[in-house]
C-alpha cells in the first residue's frame, strides 16, 4: 500500500515522464534564431554536459559502493549529486541545441555510432519515471521497494550516463566550432 508521500508524488511523476521527453522534442525545432535572438552558438557547452553525463557516472557508481558499505548519508548525498548533474545535463543539451545547427556523425563506424546514440535516446526517455519513482521510495522510507526499483534504475541510469560520454567523444571531432 503506498504511503501519502508516494501518492503525493505519483502525478508529478506522471507529469514530468511525459513533459520532459515532449519539451525536449519540440524544443528541438526551435531555435534562438528562429525566436529572433541574435546569439553565437554555445559551442563551449558539449564538453561541459558530457563531463556532466561522465560525473553523474561516477556519482552512481560510488553511491552503489556507500550504500553496499551502509553509509546511507553519502549515498543519498552522491544520488541526489547525480540527479543534479542529469537536470544540469539537460538544460546544456537544450541550451545548445536551440543555438547550433545539428551535427552529422562523418566517422568510420556509423552503425555503431546510431546504435549507441539511439539506445542512448530510447533510455533516456525510460530513465525519468525510473529515477523519480526510485527517488519518492527512498522519500517515503519504502526502502524494500527503492532497493528493488533501483536495482533496475542503476544500469539503465549508468548506461545513459556513459553513453552520453561517448556519443560526445565520438561526435565531438565534427562539430562546426
Amino acid at each position: 500500500m503506498e504511503n501519502n508521500i508516494e501518492t503525493k508524488y505519483n502525478k508529478l511523476i506522471t507529469v514530468l515522464s511525459v513533459v520532459i521527453p515532449l519539451a525536449v522534442a519540440a524544443l528541438f525545432g526551435v531555435s534562438f534564431k528562429r525566436l529572433g535572438i541574435d546569439v553565437a552558438p554555445f559551442y563551449f557547452l558539449p564538453p561541459i554536459y558530457a563531463t556532466m553525463n561522465g560525473m553523474t557516472a561516477v556519482f552512481l557508481v560510488v553511491a552503489i559502493i556507500a550504500i553496499k558499505r551502509g553509509n546511507r548519508n553519502l549515498h543519498e548525498i552522491l544520488m541526489k549529486s547525480a540527479i543534479g548533474c542529469s537536470v544540469a545535463f539537460l538544460l546544456m543539451y537544450v541550451a545548445y541545441h536551440m543555438s547550433a545547427d545539428a551535427t552529422a556523425y562523418l566517422g568510420d563506424y556509423k552503425l555503431l555510432y546510431y546504435f549507441i546514440l539511439i539506445t542512448h535516446i530510447v533510455l533516456s526517455i525510460a530513465i525519468i519515471p525510473l529515477v523519480l519513482i526510485t527517488y519518492v521510495k527512498a522519500l517515503a522510507t519504502r526502502f524494500d521497494k527503492h532497493k528493488r526499483i533501483g536495482k533496475i534504475t542503476f544500469p539503465i541510469w549508468l548506461y545513459v550516463a556513459v553513453t552520453g560520454v561517448i556519443v560526445y567523444l565520438m561526435i565531438s571531432p565534427y562539430y562546426g566550432y
